[in-house]
């Protein structure tokens, strides 16, 4: 079989990037909607504590990519997420399973 272009694996190709302007801001709530073209995801600061009344939270960035991009995203941060989970440990999700119950003292 020959070695054509298309059965070599592609190689990751360098693209520079200026983050000269680059701005970076705290996000624990995130929001996913979409359109057929494009898929939005809206992030901000969910200031809650667990047992308290609903507050509104405040969206401060949107992020619209294409479904491409969106999928090429969602395969880094699965890549992402299991490098940390092999260095440090299974991430649990539910909030409820990570919380430690502290019940009465007992003498």
């Amino acid at each position: 079989m020959a070695d054509t272009p298309a059965a070599r694996p592609a190689e990751p190709v360098h693209v520079p990037v200026d983050e000269s302007h680059i701005v970076a801001t705290y996000a624990n709530f995130c929001r996913v909607t979409g359109t057929p073209e494009e898929l939005i995801v809206d992030f901000g600061l969910n200031k809650q504590v667990a047992g308290t009344s609903p507050e509104t939270i405040q969206l401060t960035q949107r992020i619209i990519v294409n479904f491409f991009t969106a999928k090429r995203l969602a395969a880094a941060l699965v890549m992402a997420v299991q490098r940390h989970e092999q260095a440090f440990g299974t991430l649990e999700t539910d909030v409820q399973k990570r919380v430690v119950h502290s019940g009465p003292a007992k003498a």
